[in-house]
């Protein structure tokens, strides 16, 4: 008896079903085509501090790149014109630090290479753009660099353009002495400025030979209204010997020491303003400082009648017309009565030999007279201000 086909048509199809699984599994969507597995993304991530791209950045602003997972192979800030700008890379090479100012108004370019753990590189690419600012603060530090002055000169800061953060200026602004003294910033308006400068004086004179470090970091500072710092300057200075002129109107002496030692004492005729009634003419008292001198100078004061009368050995110790100077006119008054119209006048012999040991920043103490030396009457006052007032004149 025969056995039906029927089985051999299921085995038939099954194999058929087998073949259309096998082609299935080898063709694409499109024309049979094979489709590739998708390739892993690499694992390094590159950040910046700010973010690459970024605008209007300070030029002293803390650049940062970071890579997780992964380290700097290679990373370079250029400037426009391709300079290399300094940065540090890190121990382990997973950041890279800017390492100087940058300058204002430019784009920087950021170029380098990240390696990842799994082995694949990653761009670092962008650019970082500094601000412009509508005007840029400088400053400038009085005494200068290598001077040698006197124990009472103050340290004067003055800025190019008006200081309206001062909280922020003076806190960029130090000063280091050695030995250590006591002193204080103040913000104070000098005859003939248009805003203030901010000066440092210690609370007692100067100790003779201090060595004094200044700094104005103002470069980069948003200063507001569109103003950033322009500078960073500067000035390293030292504190000569200690010589201290006692001059007493009515002794009509002017006495001069060193270390507290009377070194020389000179016959002097003062203001005569508290004699004749005229306050114009009366020598402040109070302590001025050296602030010039000249071996010859010309002296005008029309409202009491001279123009360009030739004075010789002149000391300046204000901006009023106050002078440490020879005068042979009043020669049999010195050590006798006062005469002048504000100065003090010695002899040609004396005149000489102070002159010659007097430098910037000197004291001189005058006393003895009805006014006492103002911010009226000239350039450099700051020992004419009370301590108690000194210190509350700074943006603590």
């Amino acid at each position: 008896m025969m056995h039906p086909r029927r089985p051999v048509r299921v085995v038939a199809a099954v194999v058929a079903a087998a073949v259309l699984a096998v082609t299935g599994a080898c063709a694409g969507p499109l024309g049979g085509q094979a489709v590739p597995a998708a390739e892993a993304t690499p694992v390094a991530a590159v950040t910046s501090s700010p973010a690459l791209d970024a605008t209007d950045l300070s030029p002293v602003q803390p650049v940062t790149l970071s890579v997780a997972q992964g380290t700097i192979s290679a990373l370079t800030l250029t400037s426009p014109t391709g300079a290399e700008v300094k940065g540090t890379l890190s121990a382990d090479r997973t950041s890279w630090t800017l390492a100087e100012p940058l300058g204002y108004g430019k784009t920087y370019t950021v170029t380098g290479t990240a390696m990842g753990s799994d082995g694949k590189a990653v761009p670092i690419q962008g650019s970082y753009s500094t601000v412009s600012p509508a005007e840029k603060m400088t400053s400038k530090i009085s005494p200068g660099d290598d001077a040698v002055v006197g124990v009472a000169a103050p340290v004067i800061i003055r800025f190019g353009s008006e200081p309206v953060d001062r909280s922020l200026i003076q806190q960029h602004v130090t000063i280091t002495t050695t030995p250590q003294v006591e002193g204080a910033w103040a913000w104070v308006t000098h005859d003939g400025d248009s805003w203030p400068s901010l000066d440092w004086r210690p609370k007692q004179y100067w100790p003779a030979g201090t060595t004094v470090h200044v700094s104005s970091d103002l470069y980069g500072l948003d200063l507001g209204g569109g103003t950033f710092g322009g500078d960073t300057v500067t000035s390293d200075f030292t504190i000569g010997r200690n010589q201290v002129v006692k001059a007493d109107a009515n002794a009509h002496t002017m006495v001069v020491q060193q270390d507290g030692v009377t070194v020389a004492t000179y016959d002097a005729s003062y203001g005569s303003g508290d004699v004749i009634g005229d306050p114009n003419r009366v020598t402040r008292s109070g302590t001025h400082i050296v602030m010039d001198k000249k071996e010859t100078t010309t002296m005008s004061n029309p409202a009491y009648g001279y123009t360009d009368v030739t004075e010789h050995w002149a000391v300046r110790i204000s901006d009023n017309g106050e002078f440490i100077h020879q005068n042979q006119a009043t020669v049999a008054d010195q050590g006798v009565d006062n005469v002048s119209h504000g100065c003090i006048n010695l002899s040609a012999q004396d005149a000489q030999a102070y002159f010659q040991t007097a430098i910037y920043g000197d004291p001189v103490e005058v006393t003895g007279t009805s006014v006492q030396l103002s911010p009226a009457d000239g350039d450099i006052f700051d020992w004419a201000i009370p301590w108690s007032e000194w210190t509350a004149l700074a943006d603590n």
